[in-house]
């Protein structure tokens, strides 16, 4: 991190969501509400895989990394959202805004590869059922989680680093609501095409390999349900896929947007929005549409209840 020393200020201004104040008050209370449901709903899955032996499976295995992630993705993020929106000093520090780059983006990379071994696992599950447990053995799965969070970090340390030795001598005011490579961009007069370059490159490998492999996986998934002779069976599996895919799209496509767009369509409003759904919205949707809607899932915890 010795590129963070060439920057000519060790603070940064960033410029939020709103300056009505009537507006920064009802954001706050938005984001602290869609904050808290991301919490309980992603620690209530977290719990209920631990403590109910019958989801010690592969896709729970997965589902417990993807909750984990979406914790600490919105921690790093809405904490200081919450602040900045009704605060009147909305300074960060360089060392603080790296430190929030580094996992915001380690943490999303991450969240896009085990996505897609999901959607792998529910391949193997749905269209090899005789030979799953061979597929997706444990040493493969921690194989593959321990893959994707050691590439994910490796890959943000490489990008935070070529971000802080940029020289941003044109303003040190940020129009997002947290530290994101696009803007900053913006903000060097240094030209960026190396970053670009790398950021292009490193979304394409990560987001649209990610969402092709997802998209395969669905596909192979979708026409063994269309061969399913039962019509009841077949309209509760097309509806589980549907849900999923929506959080995929929803999650891929806005990353896609944000990271992979020409430099002449950048827009620090569109940037703000599309930003929101992966960093706040998607993390409070992904412990309901994956799990929540789960018979095992909501029998554990009706039988932990009743034991109350």
């Amino acid at each position: 991190m010795e590129g963070l020393n060439k920057t000519t200020s060790s603070v940064f201004i960033l410029q939020g969501l709103s300056n009505a104040f009537y507006l920064q008050v009802i954001c706050f209370i938005v984001f602290l509400v869609m904050y808290l449901i991301t919490l309980s709903g992603n620690l209530l899955l977290i719990t209920v895989v631990w403590i109910n032996p019958t989801l010690q499976t592969p896709m729970y295995f997965f589902l417990s990394h993807l909750s984990f992630i979406d914790i600490c993705f919105s921690s790093t993020i809405v904490p200081k959202i919450l602040v900045n929106t009704l605060s009147r000093d909305r300074s960060i520090s360089l060392w603080g805004c790296a430190a929030q780059m580094y996992f915001s983006l380690a943490l999303g990379s991450t969240e896009c590869i085990i996505l897609a071994v999901m959607a792998y696992d529910r391949f193997a599950a749905i269209c090899r059922p005789l030979h799953y447990t061979t597929i997706m053995s444990k040493k493969l799965c921690i194989a593959l989680a321990a893959g994707s969070w050691s590439f994910s970090f490796t890959n943000s340390a490489i990008h935070v680093v070529l971000t802080f030795q940029l020289p941003y001598c044109r303003s040190h005011h940020i129009n997002h609501f947290f530290c994101e490579m696009p803007p900053f961009f913006r903000l060097s007069c240094k030209d960026t095409w190396l970053n670009e370059i790398a950021m292009y490159i490193s979304a394409s490998i990560i987001a649209m390999f990610s969402f092709f492999l997802t998209l395969i996986s669905y596909i192979h998934i979708i026409s063994t349900i269309l061969q399913i002779r039962s019509s009841c069976r077949r309209h509760k599996a097309f509806s589980t896929c549907a849900s999923h895919l929506t959080v995929v799209v929803l999650y891929y496509g806005t990353i896609m947007f944000m990271y992979l767009r020409p430099r002449s369509r950048y827009s620090p409003e569109t940037d703000k929005t599309v930003s929101i759904l992966y960093t706040t919205v998607t993390p409070m949707l992904n412990p309901i549409i994956y799990s929540m809607r789960n018979k095992d899932v909501k029998g554990t915890i009706r039988k932990k209840i009743g034991k109350m």
